[in-house]
């Protein structure tokens, strides 16, 4: 039996991105320049905004509670006085402006950075037409055909951005003839997918430990 991918239950499918458009061009013949899909970032953006509009509701609050007549809540008076009584060289300020430098490096890093690894771009045939292929179903594929090389009696497929590891267990037949038809088989797969940056193949075979 072959050894899963990581995904038992369902198969990824393809990620399509179809802006609406009108008429029907046609098709294009180029691949042209595909960059990776940009993630939409939804949990940090909830969270970004939900911590905000908390802490501006609350000082909003107690402004208008200061206006109307009222006192300050107490934490916002303690949270002055420690402001302007504590020196810049204080632990609990240098903490603090760490803790907000670091949050802040992490939000300019998610607005720049696509995000997605795990969906690989694959070559644009439509020009209004966007296409994908989740790296758990690349090892699928690629499991797939490994075990029709004549001699595999297992195989162990781990998908990377850059690289696509295969680690095959032969029972039978010299391991350099499976090693060659395993590469053979597999790289024309890997072709046979259509992706942008296709991953280069490592594959391993080796024979089953004894056991007991």
């Amino acid at each position: 039996m072959s050894e899963p991918t990581g995904s038992e239950a369902t198969t990824p499918l393809p990620v399509l991105e179809k802006p609406p458009r009108e008429g029907d061009p046609p098709e294009a013949s180029g691949t042209g320049e595909v960059h990776r899909f940009w993630s939409s970032r939804r949990v940090p953006a909830a969270i970004v905004a939900a911590v905000l509009c908390v802490v501006t509701g609350t000082f909003l609050y107690d402004v208008c509670a200061v206006r109307a007549g009222r006192p300050a809540l107490a934490w916002r008076r303690e949270l002055a006085t420690q402001l302007a009584e504590r020196p810049l060289d204080d632990t609990w300020v240098l903490v603090g402006a760490g803790v907000a430098a670091a949050l802040g490096l992490w939000l300019v890093l998610l607005a720049v950075t696509p995000g997605l690894r795990s969906v690989l771009p694959m070559r644009r045939i439509h020009p209004d037409v966007r296409a994908g292929l989740h790296r758990d179903a690349v090892g699928l594929v690629l499991r797939d055909r490994a075990m029709e090389v004549a001699g595999v009696q297992s195989v162990r497929v781990r998908a990377h951005r850059r690289r696509a590891d295969v680690r095959a267990l032969s029972h039978f037949r010299d391991l350099d003839a499976v090693y060659a038809d395993l590469d053979t088989v597999l790289t024309q797969a890997i072709r046979g997918l259509g992706l942008v940056r296709p991953p280069r193949l490592a594959v391993q075979v080796r024979r089953p430990g004894k056991k007991g």
